[in-house]
């Protein structure tokens, strides 16, 4: 079968591999048909994206189709339309014991620990299957993507009518936003690229926008009254923003870290203990989450459609994901067409 192998950073292969044998109990054998690139694929193929090694195949945004299932226990059939849940917890450490398979201490990712969906058929857990009749493919692709905004925004507990800052307009960016708005918060976004930002007014009404730079905290404490806002998501991965979001956060207020990279972040502890900031980071998202995302979005309160601005196939995606790094291409989701070798 046709597959997609990330060799090292800045190197894809197009190979031949074996298709996987028959399910064993509990497993499921699925055809990909459609792949999502976020940005943990673009830092792996960077090479700077942290829990990675190589060579990897990637893909863990995926909408599939089931091919075969070892038992009926589960409830799918054959032809089923799916959404893969790509964390494979352990269940029994402390974190799947406590109801966060989320942040499982033998945690591994579809497409990051262990290979991922960008290849025509794979065998993943039955139990991680999410199915919908109503669901394109594509938009059970992006089920995962909404997942990680879902999760931050149940982090954050957010209230009706406060402010929240979103920092970093990409998928995740996107994905915080949707959830903060169902959630009634006053949402505030802030981003470097401007064509993200006006993304944001068109597509989610957002009105309050702010083009970072040496100005947007004057601007944010503008918009905000005078108070900052009380719950603030950094969704860039970037050690220069994630550092300076600790400035943006309210008296009282809650920074949450939605964005992941390779270092340390630092902060002044002083500043900090004067405000008394809530400090919390968000990983993947939960079993409730595909649920609840799979519901709003065949009900219509979620519509994910814009976000898809590019489309290629398996093949295609090698010459045309080095592009996809460069903000002149405006990428804010683009989407493999497996079958479409």
């Amino acid at each position: 079968m046709k597959t997609v192998i990330l060799d090292n950073p800045g190197q894809f292969q197009l190979a031949e591999t074996e298709p996987p044998a028959g399910p064993l109990p509990g497993q499921a054998v699925v055809r990909v048909r459609r792949v999502g690139i976020c940005g943990t694929d673009i830092h792996a193929f960077k090479g700077d994206q942290p829990f990675f090694s190589y060579p990897r195949i990637l893909g863990h945004e995926l909408g599939v189709e089931v091919v075969s299932v070892a038992s009926i226990e589960s409830g799918l059939q054959a032809g089923d339309r799916c959404a893969v849940e790509p964390y494979l917890n352990c269940g029994a450490c402390i974190a799947c014991r406590r109801g966060r398979p989320n942040c499982c201490v033998e945690l591994k990712c579809l497409g990051v620990h262990t290979d991922g969906g960008m290849r025509e058929l794979i065998t993943v857990p039955a139990a991680k299957l999410h199915r919908s009749r109503a669901l394109t493919l594509e938009q059970l692709a992006l089920v995962e993507t909404l997942g990680i905004g879902a999760h931050a925004v149940d982090r954050a507990s957010l209230a009706p009518g406060e402010f929240a800052l979103v920092i970093g307009a990409g998928p995740i960016g996107l994905a915080v936003i949707q959830f903060a708005q169902l959630a009634g918060a006053r949402v505030v976004v802030t981003d470097v690229n401007e064509d993200r930002l006006n993304f944001c007014h068109d597509q989610f009404k957002i009105d309050l926008t702010v083009p970072a730079g040496k100005d947007s905290a004057a601007r944010i404490l503008e918009l905000t009254s005078g108070d900052m806002p009380t719950a603030v998501f950094d969704a860039t991965g970037n050690r220069q923003s994630m550092i300076q979001a600790f400035d943006l956060v309210a008296h009282s207020g809650r920074l949450i870290l939605v964005g992941l990279m390779l270092g340390d972040v630092s902060f002044h502890d002083p500043d900090a203990h004067r405000r008394e900031l809530t400090l919390l980071c968000s990983r993947n998202s939960t079993p409730a989450n595909f649920a609840r995302i799979i519901s709003l979005m065949e009900s219509g309160q979620i519509n994910t459609m814009p976000w898809i601005t590019h489309r290629v196939s398996l093949a295609a995606m090698i010459d045309a994901f080095p592009s996809w790094l460069d903000p002149k291409t405006k990428v804010i989701k683009a989407m493999v067409e497996v079958d479409g070798v």
